[in-house]
């Protein structure tokens, strides 16, 4: 089940990251959603794990995502479906094994039927359709889209561990919530790196920073986070407000959202019974 883990995280981040490089939009459709089910095999195969007592964490080999063509990043996607569905078949749960092998038996029909076409998500353009931006608003959005792509990929797995070992249905709703409003922020930060030709897998993450003893003292940390990211996304606003409406527009909104997160954290520290907030 170790094994099966961590290939279905490793296949839900290449499947993430190749629906941003077709420019086909049903095919990038397709991509993700694939991604989304991948994302839930995860969560399923997290459970089972729990449910076993078997150790486990979040590490994982390195993805290699650059290639010059669609096909070549599908072929790889094809055979770690298939290494993931040979790591299932001696699993107890045969409900989960079936459902896990039925959907990649589908998945795999589905992408050996996707046209191949020139990937530029490597290209190194710099550069958005309809945007002119400044060599320094050029530089702050490269280094914010590095660091907050990372950053929501890291909530996403905090939040899903934390998500799997609570037992407080309340926590759960609040932990679900923010796991889904980072997977937004982390899917337009991807989108826009593909289209600057920088896209590119977030590091590994550490065990220290998501097996959490202190819940309370995480969480006060992270309104904190929060707080700066909105700082951040204000200066970036800033930044390119005078060249372009629409992306400044885009960092307010994803800014005020930030709003709606700190007061979940807040909701969840007062659950954990921290009166302070």
């Amino acid at each position: 089940m170790n094994s099966a883990l961590i290939q279905s995280h490793e296949l839900w981040l290449e499947l993430f990251m190749s629906s941003f490089m077709s420019k086909d939009i049903d095919n990038s459709k397709k991509l993700l959603e694939y991604s989304e089910i991948v994302f839930r095999h995860f969560r399923w195969i997290e459970n089972e794990c729990i449910k076993h007592n078997i150790a486990y964490n979040y590490d994982r080999n390195q993805i290699p995502i650059k290639v010059d063509s669609l096909k070549s990043i599908l072929h790889d996607i094809a055979n770690r479906l298939k290494q993931l569905e040979l790591s299932m078949i001696d699993t107890n749960n045969k409900d989960l094994s079936h459902r896990i092998s039925s959907d990649i038996e589908y998945i795999l029909y589905s992408i050996n039927n996707i046209a191949d076409e020139e990937v530029t998500s490597f290209a190194m353009n710099m550069s958005l359709k309809d945007t002119k931006l400044s060599q320094d608003a050029i530089d702050a959005l490269t280094f914010f889209l590095f660091e907050e792509s990372y950053k929501e990929y890291e909530l996403i797995m905090i939040y899903n561990y934390l998500k799997a070992h609570t037992s407080s249905l309340e926590l759960a709703n609040i932990f679900e919530i923010l796991i889904q409003e980072s997977f937004f922020h982390f899917r337009k930060f991807a989108d826009m790196m593909s289209e600057m030709g920088i896209l590119g897998v977030p590091r590994v993450i550490a065990k220290e920073i998501y097996i959490i003893d202190d819940i309370v003292e995480f969480l006060l940390s992270g309104i904190d986070e929060e707080l700066a990211a909105k700082e951040e996304c204000k200066k970036l606003s800033d930044a390119v407000g005078v060249q372009s409406e629409s992306l400044s527009k885009f960092f307010d909104f994803i800014s005020n959202q930030e709003n709606y997160h700190i007061a979940l954290m807040k909701k969840a520290l007062e659950k954990l019974g921290y009166q302070n907030v």
